[in-house]
């Protein structure tokens, strides 16, 4: 089903500014302002820098099926940036995809979300852009096999999977509803990492939101239904996740989405998160392997007995102080481990990731930081305090091995 919603109203102002303060700005500083929220929204900065790296100056390594691509500068720098660059070719990159040199973008750069956007909102976002200081770092080239650095290619794959339409309203769903389903399907581009793919790498629609895995972390199935989706989730809990990445019981943000969090969601407005959860609970629900367990009557001591002694010390020694044997978390929701998906997953995806990387979200109360262990922990001690895990806090247990935990180690995200 496509949904379509309204240029007009919905479309406007996108930060809540009255008329008054609208009229007392210059027209091109209102005009910046918008265009910061609107790149904000569409998440711009987590694919355009690397850690220690200039905003937007790009080079951030992007790991595909068939190769890595590096993101590109996209400051105002005439030589190595987007300072040359027309209204009409911002516009043409963002919507179809194609660069000033006649040249395809790879739809990792999500040009099939952003097409959906009318040209007053992308002009917004190239205006904020080309406010900012130009850096001059040269665009590192691609690392594509054959025959997918052919990019003649993408343009057969537009022909198949690029609507190249802007949204329109849906009339028998209210504007809450509408503005929710743009910023979702739109800017947000929310299914490009949480619906999976065809093998010619496009969105599975039938299955849109229903869940997937990319680089090495599960995107987690955000359709309304009721146990392996968000219908379960009171509105107030995923208003808050969205808003900033900690929803106790609920979810807890993790690797790229919690760069969405820092990077993006955690400006927008509360009237914008909420009418993305209106929109998020009304996608009809997707079924999924992993479900969020249910909470366990945990007391928060150690267990009397496990089938993962090696882990339960681990955890007592490393983990306990924080985290809690009943998972509630000690002064920190951010702490919370009870009712996650992620303790619920056999596989174990999300948590090992965490425990090798570590995890960074800038919530409303500071910066909440957890430790990488990846130096600390051999392949055999985290199977273990993953096993462990699995088994106190979900309902599923694990069965992760040294050589499951090798091979992810030897994973480049």
């Amino acid at each position: 089903m496509t949904i379509r919603v309204p240029l007009r109203g919905l479309l406007g102002v996108a930060l809540a500014t009255s008329t008054a303060a609208v009229l007392a700005q210059p027209a091109d500083q209102a005009l910046i302002e918008r265009g910061e929220y609107l790149t904000r929204a569409a998440d711009c900065l987590a694919c355009h820098v690397t850690e220690g790296g200039e905003p937007y100056a790009g080079g951030l390594p992007v790991k595909l099926p068939f190769g890595t691509l590096y993101t590109t500068n996209i400051t105002p720098d005439k030589e190595t940036g987007i300072g040359n660059w027309s209204d009409d070719e911002f516009v043409e990159a963002m919507q179809q995809g194609v660069g000033p040199d006649g040249k395809h973008y790879y739809p990792a750069f999500p040009y099939t979300s952003y097409t959906l956007m009318p040209r007053e909102d992308i002009l917004a976002i190239k205006a904020y852009l080309f406010s900012l200081e130009p850096v001059s770092q040269p665009n590192r080239e691609n690392d594509i096999d054959f025959p997918f650095n052919q990019r003649w290619g993408i343009a057969l794959w537009n022909l198949l999977f690029l609507d190249d339409e802007r949204f329109e309203p849906n009339p028998e769903q209210t504007g809450q509803w509408n503005r929710g389903a743009y910023l979702v399907e739109g800017p947000g581009h929310c299914g490009e990492c949480h619906t999976p793919r065809n093998l010619l790498q496009a969105k599975s629609g039938p299955k849109a939101l229903g869940g997937a895995t990319i680089q090495g972390w599960a995107a987690w199935n955000i359709t309304g239904d009721q146990q392996s989706g968000i219908g379960g989730w009171p509105d107030e809990a995923l208003a808050r996740y969205l808003a900033t990445g900690a929803a106790p019981g609920y979810g807890l943000a993790g690797g790229p989405m919690a760069e969405v969090v820092n990077h993006s969601l955690r400006y927008l407005t509360p009237e914008d998160i909420q009418a993305m959860v209106v929109y998020l609970k009304s996608v009809p629900g997707q079924p999924a392997d992993v479900e969020r367990p249910q909470n366990k009557p945990l007391a928060n001591e150690p267990p009397a007995e496990t089938e993962h002694p090696l882990g339960q010390k681990l955890f007592a020694d490393t983990c306990a102080s924080c985290h809690q044997w009943d998972g509630s978390g000690r002064q920190s929701d951010y702490a919370a481990l009870r009712g996650l998906r992620t303790l619920n997953d056999p596989q174990g995806l999300n948590l090992v990731q965490v425990i090798l990387k570590g995890d960074a979200l800038y919530g409303p109360t500071g910066h909440h930081l957890m430790p990488a262990f990846d130096r600390h922990f051999n392949d055999r001690e985290v199977s273990a305090l993953s096993n462990f895990m699995l088994s106190h806090f979900g309902s599923q247990p694990g069965d992760l091995t040294p050589e499951t935990i090798a091979e992810r180690r030897q994973e480049k995200h």
